[in-house]
């Protein structure tokens, strides 16, 4: 391992690796999904956006960028924030828009979840130094 960080390299076949803990892979993946957000919707003639379908991709653009940079699936997120696997589905989708409590559990639970996170990544960087 690297003297201060979660990696290693390795060489295999003359190519270069880079090894991570499996919570960082899944992060890392995570992210990577996160190109596959719903999209905006197109301007009208006049290049104005609808409101609603605008405001609900970007909260559902919103949601999945948080669930992912907090190493959530989407079942784990929907369980911690009290709400169903399916509701959580169709909000990350953009095809509904969440209230105003819904959002407020869904970032409870975000924040939760990143809270505990950077415990673990805390602890983990105490124990390899």
């Amino acid at each position: 391992m690297d003297k201060g960080t979660d990696k290693a390299s390795v060489t295999i076949g003359g190519r270069d690796y880079v090894i991570v803990p499996r919570d960082e892979y899944n992060r890392l993946t995570g992210l990577a999904k996160v190109a596959a957000l719903p999209p905006f919707p197109a301007p009208d003639a006049d290049g104005n956006y609808p409101a609603k379908e605008y405001m609900a991709a970007s909260l559902s653009r919103k949601i999945v960028k948080g669930r992912v940079e907090a190493g959530l699936t989407q079942r784990a997120l929907a369980e911690q924030a009290g709400i169903t696997f399916e509701h959580l589905n169709r909000l990350e989708s953009g095809r509904i828009t969440p209230t105003l409590a819904t959002m407020m559990k869904i970032e409870g639970a975000l924040k939760r979840a990143s809270a505990a996170n950077a415990r673990r990544t805390k602890r983990r960087r105490r124990n390899t130094l």
